[in-house]
C-alpha cells in the first residue's frame, strides 16, 4: 500500500472483522441488504446503468456492486478492506454474477490510474468512515467521464441523526454493531454540497431515506435530516465547434 492512503486503519479493521457476515441477511449487514433495492432503483432511475461502466467506491462485501452487475452494468468494486473484498469475490463466484470485478485500491489511486473512465460512480455509506471525505469526492469526480453521474449516500450530523442512527440503531435496537458510526465524522448536506462544488460536480437530486424499525420498512422521501443521498453530475464537455 502507498503511504498516506486516505483510510482509517481502525475502520478497515472494524469491517474486516465482520467480513464473513456480509451476505448473512440476518447479520449486522441486514440494513444494507434492506436498503439496497431502494438505492439501486434510485440510481438506475436517474442514470440507467445497463451497459454502462460503473465503479463502486468502498464496495465492502459487494452488496450494491453485485446488484448493479445483475442489472447489466460492467462494475468494478474497490475497497481497502481486503477480507471484505475476498468475501465479495467469493459471493460473485458462488452466485454466478457476471460483469463484476473487485480490486484493493484507494479511490485516489484509481483516479490517478483511470481518469474519466467511468459512466457512473457510486460511493455509498463510505464517506463518514474516511479521514478526508473531500479527497474521495475529488477522486470520484476525476474517475467519472464528462456528463457522467456520481452518487453519494451518508448520514447527517445533528441531534436527530445522533439519536436515530447511533443511539437507536447501534445501542437500542442493535441493528448495527456499536461504534459503526462516530458522530464527529458525520457529514451535513451543506458540507457534502460544498465538497461537490469544489470537485466541479453539479448537485442534481437529493433524497432522504427513512426507516420504520417496527415494520423494517425503508423508503425515500424529501427528509434529509438523518440518512440522505446525493446525485451529482460532472459537466459535459462543450460541443466542438464546426
Amino acid at each position: 500500500m502507498t503511504e498516506n492512503v486516505n483510510a482509517d486503519p481502525a475502520e478497515l479493521a472494524k469491517f474486516s472483522e465482520l467480513a464473513h457476515r456480509w451476505w448473512d441477511l440476518e447479520s449486522e449487514f441486514r440494513p444494507l441488504h434492506e436498503i439496497n433495492p431502494l438505492r439501486l432503483e434510485w440510481i438506475d432511475g436517474i442514470a440507467p446503468i445497463s451497459g454502462q461502466r460503473v465503479v463502486d467506491i468502498g464496495c465492502g462485501g459487494g452488496i450494491l456492486a453485485d446488484s448493479m452487475a445483475r442489472k447489466g452494468a460492467d462494475v468494478l468494486g474497490i475497497d481497502l478492506a481486503s477480507k471484505a473484498l475476498k468475501v465479495a469475490q467469493l459471493h460473485a463466484l458462488e452466485a454466478g454474477t457476471r460483469g463484476v470485478k473487485y480490486r484493493e485500491v484507494s479511490a485516489e489511486a484509481l483516479a490517478a490510474e483511470q481518469p474519466a473512465s467511468f459512466d457512473v460512480v457510486t460511493c455509498m455509506e463510505m464517506l463518514e468512515h474516511v479521514p478526508d471525505p473531500a479527497s474521495v469526492i475529488q477522486a470520484c469526480a476525476t474517475l467519472v467521464k464528462p456528463g457522467g453521474w456520481v452518487f453519494f449516500s451518508t448520514i447527517n450530523r445533528n441531534l436527530k441523526a445522533f439519536m436515530l442512527a447511533i443511539v437507536g440503531a447501534e445501542y437500542v435496537l442493535g441493528m448495527l454493531p456499536r461504534g459503526t458510526h462516530e458522530y464527529p465524522k458525520l457529514i451535513r448536506p451543506s458540507e457534502l454540497a460544498s465538497y461537490c462544488r469544489a470537485a466541479n460536480l453539479d448537485l442534481r437530486h437529493t433524497r432522504g431515506m427513512e426507516h420504520n424499525p417496527l415494520t423494517r420498512r425503508y423508503w425515500l422521501s424529501a427528509d434529509t435530516s438523518v440518512n440522505y443521498l446525493f446525485a451529482t453530475q460532472k459537466p459535459a464537455l462543450p460541443e466542438a465547434q464546426g
